[in-house]
């Protein structure tokens, strides 16, 4: 891409040389070029599509051995996608034997037209057009020679009966793959209707149903645009993935679909999530073990049960997590807030560097929590302590109404616990009366308006 070749000082925030970006303690410019991106791409998309064949460059594939700011990661990705779409082969699925009926199994078509792809040398888009499309579970693999997309512009629809999936590889994977970039304004659709509430409720059975997307061991790539909907599971999965970006994912599942969490993050790295919107019956994002420099920015999320660091401590030599960042959410009717969830009788861990700001609550159950005697239709052991540490935690302009009256909870462990943990400016309402705070083995650092006033006020 031709910005790579601009040079940028070691570290966001110190000396650098770049005329792309006006870099400073806000990132105004940043905001307003995806903006500006989101408005051209599907211009961007339709010339590709028309004139693609009569293009195709070689694919520059040059590491940029810098360390920048996720926000304008996330915009260098986006401007990457953009050029590499405009100048990519394609390779059109309906060539392949693909059939917008609903009915005929896209999976075969769609595997050959990525087999294709995969092997140019040169930049490369695999097109699934609009229409609606039968799909089986498939497993899309690389690594690949060259920098490759998937644009899709259809409606997917997973089978009703999965019985015959094999286990654990969910509906749609995508895994091994580097510079990917999924896009288009199509909908995977997991008909999850038919499964919610069977055989769910305290069992293991959800755990047998498939994740609709599933991306592991994704590097450098950029999800944006498309949708989500109503997955038997899981929505999205991302396992041991390293500088992957989400930008304007959709997410969508009625309240009441059991076990759906709309992202789901582990053993992962440099994960960027930028203006979702994210709407299921289970945690909006939930961020597991081994999970390093996470940035959530401008997701709104509901309904659904918040945005979750853990469960933390259920399973032996988990990975610490540090690094995350929420900024500019907005939850809507949710039955938790921004919460930090460890098990009693756990194992050694670490929750480390967790950073929430500009969040607002709009009639929110639990706006801010802390819980470390999170006990699951009691399937634990609360008299032993979780051996999680939980530390430099830092709540920042947290603000609007909480649905329960209790809404600041900060339950930490008695054999480790809470340290660090910062209080700024917080002014949470409730409309039956004063709002509430309860504090546990905790002494939180107190600056600024504390609405409800804190324990240690």
């Amino acid at each position: 891409m031709w910005f790579r070749s601009f040079r940028i000082g070691p570290y966001w925030g110190r000396k650098r040389t770049i005329s792309l970006l006006k870099i400073g303690s806000k990132f105004e410019w940043c905001g307003a070029s995806l903006v500006n991106y989101e408005r051209r791409q599907t211009k961007i998309e339709s010339h590709q599509i028309q004139h693609i064949k009569e293009k195709k460059t070689k694919a520059k594939d040059k590491k940029m051995g810098m360390k920048l700011h996720p926000t304008a990661i996330a915009l260098l990705l986006l401007l990457a996608s953009a050029a590499e779409l405009s100048d990519a082969a394609l390779y059109d699925v309906t060539k392949y034997g693909g059939k917008p009926d609903g009915k005929t199994d896209l999976s075969q078509a769609l595997l050959k037209a990525w087999k294709m792809a995969c092997a140019s040398l040169d930049v490369s888009s695999v097109l699934i057009p609009s229409g609606t499309y039968a799909l089986g579970q498939t497993i899309i693999e690389g690594p690949c020679k060259a920098p490759i997309n998937l644009i899709v512009q259809g409606t997917l629809k997973a089978p009703i009966d999965t019985s015959h999936f094999k286990p654990d590889a969910g509906w749609v994977a995508f895994q091994h793959i580097d510079h990917f970039t999924l896009s288009g304004s199509g909908v995977f659709d997991g008909q999850g209707t038919t499964l919610w509430g069977k055989k769910c409720s305290q069992s293991s059975y959800c755990d047998d149903l498939p994740i609709n997307l599933r991306f592991s061991f994704l590097t450098n790539s950029m999800i944006r645009d498309v949708t989500t909907k109503d997955s038997k599971q899981f929505h999205v999965n991302v396992l041991g993935c390293k500088n992957v970006n989400f930008y304007h994912f959709t997410v969508s599942a009625p309240e009441e679909s059991l076990n759906t969490d709309g992202i789901h993050i582990g053993r992962s790295s440099g994960i960027n999530i930028t203006n979702a919107n994210i709407k299921t019956g289970d945690d909006c994002i939930s961020i597991g073990d081994g999970s390093e420099q996470i940035s959530i920015n401008d997701v709104t999320c509901g309904p659904g049960h918040g945005i979750s660091i853990g469960s933390l401590g259920k399973y032996p030599n988990e990975a610490p997590v540090i690094g995350i960042r929420v900024k500019g959410a907005t939850l809507t009717n949710t039955m938790n807030g921004i919460r930090v969830k460890t098990w009693p009788a756990s194992p050694k861990g670490v929750a480390s560097d967790l950073h929430f700001e500009d969040v607002i609550m709009n009639n929110v159950g639990n706006p801010i929590l802390i819980d470390q005697e999170y006990c699951p239709y009691n399937q634990c052991k609360l008299q032993i302590p979780s051996r999680v540490k939980i530390s430099d935690v830092n709540f920042k302009n947290i603000r609007g109404t909480s649905s329960s009256q209790l809404a600041v909870k900060l339950v930490c462990s008695a054999g480790v616990p809470c340290k660090n943990v910062q209080l700024t400016d917080i002014n949470l309402k409730y409309n039956g009366g004063a709002a509430t705070t309860l504090c546990k083995n905790i002494k939180p650092v107190l600056d600024g308006v504390q609405v409800p006033k804190s324990c240690s006020a």
